[in-house]
């Protein structure tokens, strides 16, 4: 029986624990990464990973997934999934390089960018975003960097600033690699990001995959797609990157095939084995007994350059079962109205996507790495 037990790995963007870091990168300990400026969350993540109880001595990382459902699960990696993610990532983008650390470190997407840099022999920068992002502490940061390739990574709401930041812009443009993910990146952000010259890459990946696993579509070195269940399916994982399963979960269903991680994703692969990803299972609204995935509505909404950003969710109806409503927030000098909003699903999709009902907010609800927190905003909009 392992004496070893899962610790707290307490972490904040400006100075994150390195000697901790190198150890979790070497094995010699198992952690579970904490905020250390939210004792609230820590307390929650003590408890959901049972931190301090024994644990296997080859798994080095227990990190917590983004807890669509409210309690989040502690995904297990050994020091072979995380340096074969890391070695995958610097394969694509062309070599080791030093990282700017831009997110909150204790979840996957931040962990990767400090663990990115330390394997490939750069202490990595950082800025401390636990008050906000501000595009001119990225300008700075970039610019103390002195390791020949540069990378970063940001979410989609982090690159909405960075655009409208002339001195961003300039500073990432001469980066090697920006890799953007956490929640999906509407299409028209990234063409104003790639015709601003940054060298976008959007990432595909999740806590259980040690972060993204598919870049720009197409799986890292090593890494496997397969679609389940017909065309749109379920997406599932594999590779060297993937979990060994759940703490305190051993027959969670997700990991049934060894090997191979079982998604809530719907996507499908085109001829060319390019990934797409359509919306997740788990958020399908069924009205009328149709089945609608928010993320398309979204999409066909993106399309009007009135609106800047929105949310898709259903809401109890007594005919219908479940009602499509949608939350907009309106694009800088622009007035998207609820007759403009459904006009533009109705061009791209059939009538059942279209909203029954529209509201125009400041702005949708935030949970993890900037995904929208769809719990939230059903309770606001109801």
């Amino acid at each position: 029986m392992s004496s070893r037990t899962l610790q707290p790995l307490p972490l904040s963007a400006g100075t994150p624990d390195l000697p901790a870091l190198h150890r979790l990168l070497d094995g010699s300990a198992s952690f579970a990464p904490v905020p250390l400026s939210d004792p609230d969350e820590t307390a929650r993540l003590s408890s959901a990973l049972a931190l301090g109880e024994p644990i296997d001595p080859g798994i080095a990382l227990v990190i917590a997934t983004s807890g669509t459902t409210g309690t989040p699960k502690g995904a297990q990696h050994s020091t072979t999934s995380l340096h074969a993610s890391i070695d995958a990532t610097h394969a694509y983008l062309g070599g080791p390089g030093g990282w700017l650390l831009a997110l909150p470190p204790h979840h996957i997407a931040g962990l990767q960018v400090l663990l990115r840099s330390l394997r490939a022999g750069f202490e990595p920068t950082t800025i401390d975003v636990t008050g906000g992002f501000d595009p001119a502490d990225l300008v700075r940061a970039l610019e103390s960097m002195s390791s020949t390739r540069r990378y970063t990574s940001l979410v989609p709401t982090q690159l909405v600033k960075v655009l409208d930041h002339p001195g961003a812009v300039s500073a990432l443009r001469e980066v090697d690699a920006v890799l953007v993910g956490g929640a999906a990146t509407p299409a028209r952000l990234r063409e104003r990001a790639t015709a601003a010259g940054i060298p976008i890459v959007g990432t595909y990946g999740m806590s259980e995959t040690c972060g993204g696993c598919v870049y720009d579509g197409v799986p890292l070195p090593g890494a496997r797609i397969r679609i389940d269940d017909g065309r749109p399916g379920r997406v599932i994982l594999g590779g060297p990157m993937v979990a060994s399963g759940y703490r305190g979960l051993p027959e969670h269903p997700a990991f049934a095939e060894p090997g191979w991680f079982r998604t809530d994703d719907l996507g499908e692969l085109t001829d060319d084995g390019i990934l797409t990803i359509a919306g997740r299972a788990d958020e399908a609204i069924t009205s009328g007994g149709l089945t609608i995935v928010p993320q398309v509505v979204e999409a066909a909404i993106l399309g009007d350059p009135a609106v800047s950003d929105c949310a898709v969710v259903g809401l109890p109806d007594e005919r219908l079962g479940e009602k499509v409503v949608a939350a907009v927030v309106a694009a800088s000098d622009a007035a998207p109205t609820a007759e403009s909003v459904r006009a533009a699903v109705s061009r791209r999709l059939d009538r059942t996507a279209v909203p029954r009902e529209v509201f125009i907010v400041d702005e949708l609800p935030r949970r993890g790495p900037g995904k929208i927190d769809r719990a939230a905003l059903r309770t606001l909009l109801s």
